[in-house]
């Protein structure tokens, strides 16, 4: 088929190397424009530009689809298909309407549970035993179009990286699948009744709540890894609990309950197993307790 992708991070990047291997035609890479990153605040292409450029695809990196220009080059393109994975702008209905067949979309949860931005991190967070792929025709609303094909995935105690980058493999081998054969999967209407919204993730929202139940603070440190990694505050500085696991051991919430970093919530209490202070490395924690000492008792902030 002769498309155009439309994706920005590391989630996106498996679609189009299958669709690449695959032999379609891809004649225009959609991405976000290169950001600044790093302590030199370098501008830094997106990662499906990376892999673009280095397949020598073309790359178009519009700040907005907003504009006549930016539609009008985009219908130039006289697409079959328009595929889109975690891309980050809006397309206006004159960029969904543009290829023969519209545009299709991966996303990385079972529709229409948890349309919307962040739907790994939340299925995690709701403490759902599973999630998985959907792909579906794009429309106006927000993930709302027919349903085309889906593949489910166990949770199973995964941080939201290793979910991200099994979903991300999931769906280029489901999009590829698709395309081969799309009258073989007919459309299939969403139940509005059963949607649920997955807010995108603020930095904010990743300081850890200790008044929480401790399987619900070990979802927490889960969903936001590795970004922007779950925090508590100690002496000004902050600490990033990367990995941890829950004990049946009760005291009162936020505070240090021993010489191993244990910490109560309200019910339980969570046992940090990875920790990494602002400005260095990630350590486990016997090494992160040979450094740094928080005393038993220390309410947390």
């Amino acid at each position: 088929m002769r498309l155009a992708f439309m994706g920005t991070p590391d989630f996106a990047v498996p679609a189009l190397q299958a669709l690449h291997d695959a032999g379609h035609e891809i004649v225009a890479v959609y991405s976000q424009p290169p950001r600044r990153a790093g302590r030199g605040k370098q501008l830094s292409p997106s990662p499906v530009q990376q892999l673009a450029e280095s397949l020598g695809l073309p790359v178009r990196t519009p700040a907005s689809l907003k504009d006549e220009a930016a539609q009008s080059g985009f219908a130039a393109l006289d697409l079959d298909v328009a595929i889109v994975a975690a891309y980050g702008l809006i397309l206006p209905q004159a960029i969904l309407d543009a290829p023969k067949t519209g545009c299709l979309n991966i996303h990385g949860s079972l529709l229409p549970r948890w349309r919307g931005a962040a739907p790994v991190q939340r299925a995690i967070l709701a403490g759902d035993t599973e999630t998985g792929i959907t792909i579906m025709q794009m429309e106006a609303g927000l993930d709302t179009g027919p349903m085309l094909l889906k593949s489910e995935t166990p949770i199973d105690g995964k941080t939201a990286g290793e979910l991200t980058e099994e979903l991300a493999n999931t769906g280029a081998a489901l999009m590829v699948q698709y395309l081969a054969s799309p009258t073989e999967y007919p459309p299939e209407t969403q139940d509005d009744t059963l949607a649920t919204y997955a807010r995108k993730i603020e930095k904010q929202d990743a300081r850890l709540d200790f008044s929480q139940s401790a399987d619900q603070v070990e979802r927490q440190i889960r969903a936001y890894n590795p970004q922007p990694g779950a925090f508590f505050e100690y002496q000004s500085s902050r600490y990033r609990i990367l990995e941890a696991q829950v004990s049946e051991t009760t005291g009162p919430a936020g505070t240090i309950l021993d010489d191993q970093l244990l910490i109560g919530c309200s019910t339980g209490s969570i046992q940090p197993k990875v920790v990494q202070k602002a400005g260095k490395p990630a350590m486990e924690l016997k090494s992160f307790l040979n450094g740094t000492k928080i005393p038993a008792g220390t309410l947390l902030q």
